[in-house]
């Protein structure tokens, strides 16, 4: 390995391997995963102007562990390839072969996996180094897409009171891909429109962003002329994330009428996914109100879904119970349970360590004392970055 590759590394050891440690990691959907475009650069390019799209690229090395690991998993999540097949031409590009070595120049790519955004022109919209997780490689994708505002391209002929379908459906999905709001020109355009024009069907599908709205009902009683349009996969996609849109309103409000109807609407439109979003949403609205009571409740109901004995879905759950509600002691209590059984299962050096920190907030020292001893050995000897952390935990729990 020469002295780049060694310079490199070190890099990416910086910012690449912590994001994937196991306490993050839950079992990716397989199903489906980005579509990467098998074409130059400039075709990539081209192909970003014609769909009116931006470029997310993947620079990598063939010698790069994150970057496989990346391949293997983030980008291979349902949800990952749902949102960057939808807004981006997707490319990789092996930053030591053909194009990819005056690239990396271009872009200054010093660390691998680099990931970059850059608009139909080749410019630089945004920079992302390391290896990222599935939620925050859509969150890097949405601060990109944040920076590509198109929407005053369209937004002067609209107020000057064009209403030429394509016009307005361009500027609704830009508006969306803003994140803007885009339901008050959907409303206005909705008001005399010819429903059964296709491209106003259209607008309702482009426009359909929460659960909550009128546009929403218009989608699915739409759904026979919308679906040929389109398909079931992606009509089904759009209504799943509207009805998320409206549990994150929930969330946001604290809005118990919307976290009812975000649940109920998906046990009508998407029965098959309906157990599971319940737990979900009661999860995340129960945190948000802070009723310990009912969040330990849909914590439980969630474990026992999941599986009593799964690991990872133990691990994730305590981690997510620690955070939510530090001091809790029916928190720690269950968090405790959970995580002893992760530990056992699981084996991992960062499944001791949260279970030897919950012990220890517990004020049971001497049993967090030996699996934080556990946790160090796990450390050391699968040379992983945790050892400073976890033998400071040690240093707190003598002290």
């Amino acid at each position: 390995m020469n002295f780049k590759q060694i310079s490199t590394l070190a890099t990416l050891v910086l910012f690449g391997a912590l994001t994937l440690v196991a306490q993050n990691e839950a079992k990716p959907a397989l199903e489906s995963g980005i579509d990467f475009f098998h074409g130059t650069y400039d075709e990539a390019l081209a192909k970003a102007k014609a769909e009116n799209k931006i470029v997310f690229m993947d620079a990598f090395t063939e010698w790069c562990g994150p970057c496989k690991r990346m391949a293997a998993t983030t980008f291979k999540e349902a949800k990952v390839g749902k949102f960057f097949n939808e807004n981006f031409v997707n490319v990789k590009m092996d930053m030591e072969k053909g194009e990819g070595v005056t690239l990396s120049r271009k872009f200054d790519v010093t660390a691998y996996p680099t990931l970059l955004f850059l608009n139909e022109k080749g410019e630089q919209v945004h920079k992302s180094i390391g290896a990222l997780q599935a939620e925050q490689l859509i969150g890097a994708g949405r601060l990109a897409l944040g920076k590509i505002d198109k929407t005053k391209d369209f937004e002067k002929d609209y107020q000057a009171g064009k209403r030429e379908p394509e016009l307005v459906l361009n500027y609704v999905r830009a508006l969306n891909r803003a994140g803007k709001s885009s339901l008050k020109v959907v409303n206005e355009y909705l008001l005399k429109a010819d429903m059964a024009n296709p491209a106003t069907l259209k607008i309702i599908f482009e426009g359909t962003t929460q659960a909550d709205s009128k546009v929403f009902d218009l989608l699915v009683k739409n759904k026979a002329q919308i679906v040929p349009l389109y398909s079931e996969a992606q009509f089904n996609s759009k209504v799943e994330d509207a009805i998320q849109k409206t549990l994150e309103n929930a969330v946001e409000f604290k809005s118990l009428e919307l976290h009812k109807e975000a649940k109920d609407k998906m046990k009508t439109h998407l029965p098959d996914k309906a157990q599971a979003f319940a737990l979900e949403a009661d999860m995340k609205y129960y945190k948000a109100t802070s009723d310990v009571k009912n969040y330990c409740k849909a914590c439980e109901s969630f474990v026992k879904k999941e599986g009593k004995t799964n690991a990872n879905v133990l691990y994730s759950t305590a981690k997510q119970m620690i955070d939510a509600f530090p001091t809790d002691k029916d928190i720690l209590s269950n968090a405790t349970k959970y995580l002893k059984t992760a530990a056992e299962n699981g084996g991992l050096c960062e499944y001791y360590f949260l279970y030897a920190k919950t012990l220890n907030l517990s004020g049971k020292k001497s049993d967090a004392l030996t699996n934080a001893e556990k946790a160090l050995k796990l450390a050391k000897d699968n040379a992983i970055q945790m050892v400073p952390v976890v033998q400071n935990l040690i240093d707190q729990i003598k002290g």
